[in-house]
């Protein structure tokens, strides 16, 4: 598969035909990927800066298992930081699987549905991980516009970085690690759907907002703005 430009294919993991056990266990196993991964290390920096130790209110767009949303929980409490973090999926079996594996103290809420459900509450950051290369072009716009006008500290999106390492390197971890055949396949489609860094800046400009575009370690690519 050349990496040249973006491949435009649907992942297994957003069949409709997946009884919710097996859509659980496959998320189950892309929270184990995204902690192999440090997945939480440029969001959390990110909340840090953002914030400035001050009380916050996030909303986390794509949730998944909701181990990201977990993650700055943790942190926050460790900073005792006060935050009120929401989830918000399109996936309905996303919230029965998250609502599991997250502690009852912990101060997270999800809900089934569209952001945009949600535009009308105040939010000082907006997240999102892995969920910007599912997206189409269109969409992803809107997204951009949608953060960009509603976050009053700031907002992210942390994703893929299309390389050519990851793209040959995750199907054998995901092998090395006896992941969930679905987490191989849609993992390696993943990276080939993602975006380079030169193909942010025109993305922005057309949704008429401004943010930086880096990398952080290990092939993650990042969108963030920070008032």
């Amino acid at each position: 598969m050349s990496l040249a430009q973006r491949t435009i294919a649907e992942e297994r993991m957003d069949s409709e035909e997946l009884s919710p056990s097996e859509y659980a266990a496959v998320i189950g196993d892309l929270a184990k990927v995204n902690w192999w991964t440090m997945a939480a290390r440029p969001t959390l920096s990110f909340v840090k800066r953002a914030t400035k130790d001050r009380p916050f209110r996030l909303l986390d767009v794509g949730f998944g298992h909701g181990d990201m949303l977990r993650r700055i929980a943790a942190y926050a409490e460790k900073r005792g930081q006060t935050c009120g973090l929401v989830g918000v999926d399109l996936n309905p079996r996303s919230e029965p699987a998250a609502r599991a594996a997250t502690p009852s103290n912990m101060p997270i809420r999800y809900v089934t549905g569209d952001y945009v459900e949600l535009a009308s509450e105040p939010w000082d950051l907006i997240v999102s991980s892995l969920v910007a290369h599912h997206m189409t072009h269109e969409q992803l716009v809107l997204f951009l516009r949608f953060m960009d006008a509603t976050a009053r500290m700031g907002w992210l999106i942390n994703d893929l970085h299309r390389h050519t390492l990851p793209h040959l390197g995750f199907p054998v971890l995901a092998t090395l690690m006896r992941w969930h055949p679905i987490v191989k396949a849609d993992g390696t489609l993943s990276i080939a759907r993602s975006y380079r860094p030169a193909e942010w800046p025109p993305i922005l400009e057309e949704a008429g907002v401004s943010a930086r575009v880096y990398r952080a370690f290990p092939f993650r690519l990042c969108v963030e703005s920070i008032r």
